[in-house]
């Protein structure tokens, strides 16, 4: 199958990238010549790359009509920690996304797979199910949610098929070094203090090989509908940053309630993963200590990489 992956250079993208060369895909990414984007080094003479800039779709609106894809897995989105939840780049996502849409549909694209949020959902209500309510009290989560509810409209017109997968917490390579696991393991790793918050807020966390795994399995059944890419398991932040610690090695260094929560920070986060096992047969590889074992091996050996992973 012919597949485009939008933010192909990102942390979800490049591992869904990855995912599908592994099961002999053809795969197809939109990426701006001259620019850096390690997370792809060693795989790009692999892929069809395609010039242009995500969010000026008249730079590669010809190609993407001459490959053709059969699907679409669209990663790409404004992330950066600490800025995203309320910029205003959210709408400029919301606009790209629907264009793209349109686009693929003309492009003959028949299944597509775009990426939504835990924070869709109102969030007080326990176990989050795809059947659930929603409250988003961002802009990020209200413009994926917007976009979730036009997009699947939309598409059902274009004869597309169309599945919302809402990814909620992840951790892996190639992570952005500002966020808790691995900023945790690069500190371990220089032998600095790492300040947490109590940690009794509740979380569902998953290896990002499993989240691109399901958003791969959406795309090759071709499934329609709202489904929760999560692990199903919850664990509370002390236990996550407990164990990473011990799995580092230097949990001397770990400094739990030594700073305060965020400022949006709900106290229970965790899904359901139920329609997306019925739905594909997939199945999550890692459990929480196997998979922060493997992200520990890898931050090991790219530490110094560390400065720009987020890039």
């Amino acid at each position: 199958m012919r597949t485009l992956v939008t933010g192909g250079g990102g942390f979800v993208g490049s591992h869904v990238v990855r995912n599908l060369l592994d099961h002999g895909a053809e795969v197809a990414v939109i990426l701006r010549t001259g620019t850096s984007h390690p997370r792809l080094d060693g795989i790009t003479d692999r892929l069809t790359v395609i010039d242009g800039e995500l969010g000026a779709a008249g730079t590669w609106r010809e190609a993407l009509a001459d490959w053709r894809p059969d699907a679409c897995i669209h990663t790409a989105w404004y992330a950066e920690p600490g800025k995203y939840l309320d910029s205003d780049l959210n709408l400029a996502g919301l606009r790209f996304s629907l264009e793209l849409l349109e686009l693929l549909a003309r492009a003959g694209c028949k299944h597509l797979v775009m990426t939504g949020t835990c924070f869709e959902y109102d969030t007080s209500l326990g176990f989050l199910q795809e059947d659930g309510p929603a409250r988003p009290l961002t802009l990020y989560a209200a413009c994926k949610h917007a976009l979730s509810v036009v997009a699947r409209q939309r598409a059902a017109q274009l004869g597309v098929s169309f599945a919302w997968g809402r990814i909620f917490y992840l951790y892996g390579p190639f992570e952005d070094p500002r966020r808790v696991v691995p900023a945790l393991m690069l500190a371990a790793i220089k032998g600095q203090e790492f300040l947490a918050t109590k940690g009794d807020q509740v979380r569902d966390y998953m290896h990002v090989a499993d989240v691109a795994a399901g958003l791969c399995a959406l795309a090759e059944k071709g499934c329609d509908g709202v489904f929760n890419v999560c692990s199903g398991e919850p664990v509370t932040m002390a236990r996550l940053i407990l164990t990473a610690g011990e799995i580092m090695g230097r949990s001397e260094l770990i400094r739990l309630g030594a700073r305060p929560p965020a400022q949006f920070d709900p106290p229970f986060i965790a899904g359901d993963n139920r329609r997306l096992r019925e739905a594909t047969g997939w199945a999550p590889v890692f459990d929480l200590e196997s998979g922060l074992r493997e992200t520990a091996g890898w931050w090991r050996a790219h530490a110094k990489a560390g400065a720009t992973a987020g890039n």
